[in-house]
């Protein structure tokens, strides 16, 4: 059974950073493209960023270019987003995600975390 477990979110106030972890199991990241998406109140699931199965390329969303970065832990079959110069127009649940394919699109990924709420306050 395929699991991916978001930790790590939190309450920080503008400025401030947060790293958030993603651990997989039942399946091996190395061979998977890892997105992290983000779901506001009301809102629909919005591509942050993405990591390719090679671990080598990546693909940001304009809104987080030069602050959110993510990596991958290929020994803890883990990833991670660093959030940097977080601002209150991040706050958001957050979710991993894991596809065999490059995508945007959240409906493209094949298994999804339950989340982690980040909450930037002003």
């Amino acid at each position: 059974q395929v699991q991916l477990v978001e930790s790590g979110g939190g309450l920080v106030q503008a400025g401030g950073s947060l790293r958030l972890s993603c651990a997989a199991s039942g399946l091996s990241l190395s061979t998977y493209g890892m997105g992290w998406f983000r779901q506001a109140p009301g809102k629909e699931h919005v591509f942050v960023l993405r990591l390719s199965r090679s671990g080598y390329s990546t693909y940001y969303a304009d809104s987080v270019k030069g602050r959110f970065t993510i990596s991958r832990d290929n020994a803890k079959n883990t990833v991670y987003l660093q959030m940097n110069s977080l601002k209150p127009e991040d706050t958001a649940v957050y979710y991993c995600a894991a596809a065999t394919k490059f995508s945007t699109d959240w409906d493209q990924y094949d298994y999804w975390g339950q989340g982690t709420q980040v909450t930037v306050s002003s």
